[in-house]
C-alpha cells in the first residue's frame, strides 16, 4: 500500500503536527497511515512523502536531492526496527549525561558534620497525639530521640490520619502498613538500646509513587500500571531506611508525572478540597500539608515540587540537578529529573537532604558534592538579588481589538477568563512585594537582576522528546489509550507529537541550553541568592539549567481575594481564592543548596507562615 499526497496531509492534520518533522516523521507517517491489522509491511518512502516532511520541517529540497535521499531514508527507517526490538525498559538511560555546570565551576566536596537547630522544648506531650500531626521534623525527631513519643505511636497516628482523609483528598495509592509497623518497632528498639541513627529515626514519611519499593506496587499514577512492581528499592528509599525513617505510604502523582489526576481520581488541596493539589508531586504535598506524614519525597522535572508546594502551602527543596541519585525512580527526562523533599519547614528539608544526597554508583549524573547543613550559618554574609521584572505590574500582551463586529460568546468568555486571571495575579503580586519588604526589614540589600534574554520556551520540547523515548513502548503498543487523560495537552498526544521532533533540533536545543547555563552563571557571579516569584519564567529557566530552588509559604490569601475559576484545569497555581496559600521562591548556585536553605530558613523564621496549616474536618 502506498501513501498518496491527500492521505499524507489528512494524517498530518489529524495528528496536529507543527513545524518539526524530518526525517524521523517518515517512519511514523508510514506506520500510522496503513491498517496494521492487514499487513506488517510498511509502505515505501516516496518523493511525495519527503516533500511533505520537508515542508513541515521548514526546509526545501530539489528533485535530485530527494531522489538521492531515498535509499538513506530507507536504511534509516530499517535501523529503527532493530532498536525497537530491544524493548528498552524505562530504567535504561541514554549513553550521555547532562552536566549543569558552566566551564571553570568548582564544587566543594569536603563534607562537614551537620549542625542542626536546638529543638524547641515540648515539655508535655499532648494527651491526643494528633496534636503533633503538624509538628516539624525537628520537633518530632527530638521527641522520638528522647523517647517522649514512640515511633510506633507516631506511625499508627499518621496511618489513621491517612485513612481518614484519603477519601477527601485522594493522596494515597498504597499504605505500606506492614512494612511501616515493622520499621517503627525496630526504630523504638534501636533507640531504647542507644542505637540512634539521627533526626529522621522513627519518623513516618511518604514516597511519591514513582519510587520503587520492593513488595509493593509502583504505579507511576498511570492507568495500565496499577499492578507494576519492582524487585528492589529506590536508592532514596534505601537511604531513608538506613536513616531509620518509617515509610508509611506511596503517595499519588499525576499519571506519568503530569498534574494531579491519576488513575484513582484527582488529588485535592487540603486548604480547599474543591481544588486539585497541583502536581505532579500531588500526594506528597497534600499529605504533608494535611498533617498525614512527617515529611515526603517528591520529584521535579518542570515544576512538580514547586507547583504542589505552592498550592498546598508546603516547603519544597528542589536540589541541584545531580545532587540526589534517581536510581529506582521513574524516568521522565534524564537531563531534567530531580528528587527532593517536601516538608513543613526548611530545616526539615535540610535534614531529609542530608540523608538522601550523594552518588550511588548507579545514577551516573549524581555528582560527588558536599551538602554541609549549618543552621547557624551567617546568612547576612550572602549577596542577594531579585528578578525585578517579576515584581513589576503585568503588562498587557493581548493583540489588538477586532476592528469591527460584535464579540462572539466564546470570545467574551475567553476575555473574561483572561481578565480574571490577570486580576488574580495582580492580587497575588502584593504578597511577592511584601516578601521584598520583609527582606529589607531583615537588613537584606537587594540587587535588581534580569533573566537572560534567551528563548527558554523553545528549549522545553527536549523534555517532551526524552519523555516520548522513556515511554516509547507505550506509544508504539497503543497502551497509551489506558491513560486516564487523553486531551491535546496530555501525555498520549504529547508523546505522539514528540516523535516528530528531529534529532538535529533536539541537539540544537541542548546547545541553546548551554548558553543558558553560561548566562545564569553570570548572574550568580554577582549574587549568592536570587529572590523570585514562584509562578514565573524562572521556573522554566532554572529547571533547564539545573539550579536549586527552595519554595516557602508566603502567606494566606485574604477574604478579599478573587474567587477561583469555576473549573480548575490544574495549569495555573495562582487560581487562589480566599484562605489559600501563596509562596515565594529562593534560587541558588549549583551545589550551594545548604547556603540556599540557610537563607530560606532565615526568611521562614522571620515570617512564620510555615506554621499555618489547613483546618480539616475531625
Amino acid at each position: 500500500m502506498q501513501l498518496d499526497r491527500r492521505a499524507f496531509l489528512a494524517l498530518s492534520g489529524q495528528l496536529g503536527l507543527g513545524s518539526t518533522l524530518f526525517p524521523g516523521a517518515l517512519y511514523t507517517l508510514a506506520a500510522q497511515a496503513q491498517d496494521t491489522a492487514e499487513t506488517e509491511k510498511l509502505p515505501p518512502i516516496t518523493p511525495a512523502m519527503i516533500d511533505q516532511a520537508a515542508a513541515l520541517a521548514g526546509i526545501s529540497l530539489t528533485p535530485e536531492q530527494k531522489q538521492m535521499m531515498l535509499q538513506g531514508l530507507k536504511d534509516q527507517r530499517s535501523s529503527y526496527e532493530a532498536i525497537r526490538k530491544l524493548h528498552l525498559p524505562n530504567s535504561v538511560p541514554p549513553a550521555y549525561i547532562f552536566d549543569p555546570l558552566p566551564p571553570g565551576a568548582k564544587i566543594n566536596t569536603e563534607k562537614q558534620p551537620p549542625r542542626y537547630s536546638r529543638p524547641p522544648a515540648i515539655i508535655t506531650v499532648p494527651s491526643n497525639l494528633e496534636d503533633l500531626a503538624f509538628a516539624s521534623v525537628v520537633e518530632l525527631g527530638d521527641l522520638v530521640r528522647r523517647r517522649k513519643v514512640s515511633s510506633l505511636d507516631l506511625t499508627e497516628m499518621y496511618i489513621a490520619r491517612l485513612r481518614r482523609y484519603n477519601p477527601l483528598l485522594h493522596f494515597v495509592v498504597t499504605i505500606t502498613e506492614d512494612r511501616a509497623l515493622a520499621q517503627a518497632r525496630e526504630a523504638d528498639a534501636d533507640i531504647a538500646a542507644g542505637k540512634y541513627r539521627g533526626p529522621l529515626h522513627g519518623l513516618p514519611w511518604g514516597a511519591k509513587d514513582l519510587l520503587a519499593v520492593k513488595g509493593y506496587p509502583t504505579t507511576w499514577g498511570a492507568g495500565g500500571f496499577e499492578k507494576q512492581a519492582f524487585d528492589e528499592d529506590a536508592t532514596v528509599v534505601r537511604r531513608l531506611d538506613a536513616a531509620g525513617a518509617v515509610l508509611i505510604a506511596k503517595t499519588t502523582l499525576g499519571a506519568l508525572a503530569m498534574g494531579d489526576k491519576w488513575f484513582g481520581g484527582r488529588t485535592r488541596n487540603p486548604w480547599n478540597p474543591k481544588q486539585g493539589s497541583s502536581g505532579s508531586s500531588a500526594g506528597s504535598a497534600s499529605a504533608t500539608a494535611a498533617g498525614c506524614v512527617a515529611f515526603s519525597i517528591g520529584s521535579e522535572t518542570l515544576g512538580s515540587i514547586s507547583s504542589p508546594s505552592t498550592r498546598c502551602g508546603t516547603t519544597g527543596l528542589r536540589p541541584t540537578f545531580g545532587f540526589v541519585p534517581r536510581t529506582g525512580a521513574m524516568a521522565l527526562s534524564w537531563t531534567m529529573d530531580k528528587l527532593g523533599p517536601i516538608c513543613r519547614a526548611v530545616e526539615d528539608c535540610a535534614m531529609v537532604m542530608e540523608a538522601i544526597y550523594g552518588p550511588d554508583g548507579q545514577d551516573l549524573a549524581a555528582r560527588e558534592a558536599a551538602f554541609n547543613w549549618d543552621a547557624g550559618f551567617d546568612w547576612r554574609s550572602l549577596r542577594v538579588g531579585y528578578l525585578k521584572k517579576e515584581f513589576e505590574p503585568e503588562k498587557a500582551t493581548e493583540g489588538p481589538e477586532p476592528s469591527s463586529g460584535p464579540f462572539t460568546e466564546e470570545e467574551k468568555k475567553k476575555r473574561r477568563e483572561r481578565d480574571a486571571a490577570r486580576a488574580r495575579r495582580a492580587y497575588d503580586r502584593k504578597y511577592d512585594l511584601a516578601a521584598l519588604e520583609k527582606l529589607h526589614a531583615m537588613g537584606v540589600s537587594l540587587v535588581p537582576l534580569d533573566l537572560p534574554d534567551l528563548p527558554f520556551g523553545a528549549m522545553t520540547p527536549l523534555l517532551e522528546a526524552e519523555a516520548a523515548a522513556a515511554f516509547d513502548d507505550l506509544t508504539m503498543s497503543g497502551r497509551d489509550k489506558l491513560l486516564t487523560e487523553q486531551g491535546p495537552e496530555d501525555w498520549p498526544n504529547i508523546f505522539r507529537v514528540a516523535r516528530f521532533y528531529p534529532a538535529v533540533e533536539y541537539i540544537q536545543a541542548n546547545r541553546a541550553r548551554t548558553l543558558a547555563i553560561r548566562e545564569m552563571a553570570k548572574l550568580f557571579a554577582q549574587v549568592d541568592i536570587i529572590v523570585a516569584s514562584t509562578n514565573s519564567e524562572q521556573l522554566v529557566v532554572t529547571n533547564l539549567t539545573g539550579h536549586p530552588a527552595v519554595i516557602v509559604p508566603n502567606g494566606i490569601r485574604g477574604n478579599d481575594a478573587l474567587a477561583p475559576p469555576s473549573q480548575d484545569t490544574g495549569e495555573d497555581d495562582s487560581i487562589g481564592g480566599p484562605g489559600t496559600p501563596v509562596s515565594i521562591t529562593f534560587l541558588g548556585p549549583h551545589y550551594q543548596d545548604a547556603k540556599l536553605c540557610a537563607f530560606a530558613k532565615a526568611y521562614q523564621d522571620a515570617t512564620g507562615f510555615h506554621k499555618l496549616h489547613p483546618k480539616l474536618p475531625a
